[in-house]
């Protein structure tokens, strides 16, 4: 059994049962947390001296299209349409295998040096079973703990003609293919059904979806992205909460537009949401769902969705989300005329349980992550406090939360297995250089290919 011993200044571990305590110790035994308390007076083979760094549970990114790495920022300044016309429309469709490898393998080492221990790769241009196994393989070869929820792409004009997306389905052959690599439900890679949804399919489809999903014992996701007028199925989620076919199981992406409504009862049959607030507030009239879904006294969760047009980065993310959550319930209570906050109304460790507890919980992974918990799998990221954008700290949980970003990340523990220390990843150097310098090469093949000229070129 390998024992680590974790000496540091903060510890927020997110477990009210345990709290924060200052100047504590965190045991590892394998996998898992063994401990957390002052003074274990414990043995370990490692021994992990950070006297002023902040330990905290690791972030969950719960939506990401991971693929997508290699096109950055491409798409900050596009109008609306322009994501659908370019990427899904174009460049998508010219991605094979060893494109999604690259992609999802330069993106997961991002996400656990920037505190991320937990992917949801939600991985929807997959038109092959090579292209999936490939991604898959980038993910096990980064070392990130992710849910791969496989998705059906979008295909070129021509096909999408003959076999278009509102009426496609899952391949049954792929999706048992890669739900027996993916058996064990216990492992550090698991997988997810990415459906279209009422939003972006016909209802029947929709259905043999969710229903396969079901039968192959995976949990689905779906977008949620229209008004309903707007929706191909403008009935939305309503006949699927009638038929029993969404629940516990089912993570709706986005719903800004859902009505208070149909947001109520897929809430009370046990639907998880992600916001993704940063792609939101570039694209969408609608609010973010983190105030919506807080209401009704459930823990929203938190995703990146496209790096296209937003950052990567989860500390950025939750500060949005908190302050864009914050700024709705002002201007809500000036619209009532009521008496200005005597507290805030939303505190600051709220908005990290968002990125924690309600990531672990809309991944199905509550069990194993989302807090530092003995028995609980050990995903731990330190920050380092002496950062000058963080020094001094009085109250880690607002450090966390309002100052840090991912250059203060300084070790990141996954599986109990170290994937960042001394703020370097421990990936090979070499690899990823020449990995990157690869996806380069990949993504301006597929923009050549897609007819897209970036900026400059």
């Amino acid at each position: 059994m390998a024992r680590t011993l974790i000496r540091c200044g903060w510890v927020v571990s997110m477990d009210p049962a345990i709290g924060d305590l200052k100047g504590a110790e965190i045991l590892v035994e394998d996998d898992r947390i063994a401990a957390i308390g002052r003074d274990l007076g414990a043995q370990a083979d490692t021994v992990i001296d950070a006297p002023a760094m902040i330990a905290m549970p690791g972030l969950v990114n719960a939506h990401l299209h991971t693929w997508q790495t290699g096109l950055r920022a491409i798409g900050c300044e596009w109008a609306h349409g322009e994501y659908f016309k370019y990427l899904h429309g174009g460049m998508a469709t010219q991605y094979g295998p060893e494109d999604n490898y690259l992609g999802n393998l330069i993106g997961a080492l991002n996400q656990i040096d920037g505190g991320c221990t937990t992917l949801n790769d939600y991985c929807h241009n997959i038109t092959s079973t090579e292209q999936a196994e490939r991604s898959i393989d980038a993910l096990e070869d980064a070392g990130i703990r992710a849910v791969f929820t496989l998705g059906a792409g979008k295909l070129p004009p021509e096909q999408e003609k003959a076999e278009p997306f509102e009426k496609r389905l899952n391949p049954r052959d792929r999706v048992a293919h890669i739900r027996k690599r993916l058996a064990d439900d216990s492992a550090l890679i698991t997988m997810a059904l990415a459906v279209a949804g009422p939003h972006w399919a016909e209802m029947e489809p929709t259905r043999i979806n969710l229903r396969l999903a079901r039968e192959m014992g995976l949990r689905s996701s779906s977008h949620a992205t229209k008004r309903p007028e707007l929706a191909i199925d403008p009935r939305g989620y309503y006949p699927l909460l009638d038929e029993g076919l969404v629940g516990a199981d089912h993570s709706v992406v986005h719903g800004n537009y859902l009505s208070d409504d149909e947001l109520k009862r897929l809430f009370d049959a046990g639907v998880t949401f992600c916001a993704t607030v940063q792609t939101e507030l570039r694209g969408y009239a609608g609010d973010p769902l983190v105030g919506r879904v807080r209401a009704l006294g459930g823990i929203p969760s938190l995703g990146i969705d496209v790096e296209p047009r937003v950052s990567g980065e989860m500390f950025r993310e939750m500060q949005i989300a908190l302050l864009y959550a914050l700024s709705v319930c002002q201007r809500e209570n000036a619209r009532d005329r009521k008496p200005a906050f005597s507290v805030v109304p939303i505190r600051s460790r709220e908005a990290l349980a968002w990125a924690t507890i309600g990531g672990a919980e809309a991944l199905g992974l509550a069990d194993r992550i989302g807090t530092l918990t003995p028995g609980k799998k050990a995903d731990i990221v330190l920050l380092d406090g002496d950062d000058l954008n963080l020094f001094p700290v009085h109250d880690p949980i607002l450090s966390i939360v309002e100052q840090a970003n991912q250059g203060s990340v300084d070790t990141v523990l996954i599986d109990g297995v170290v994937r960042k220390r001394g703020k370097k990843l421990v990936f090979p150097e070499a690899v990823r250089r020449q990995r990157m310098a690869e996806l380069e090469t990949s993504v301006a093949r597929v923009m050549a290919e897609a007819g897209y000229v970036p900026f400059g070129r």
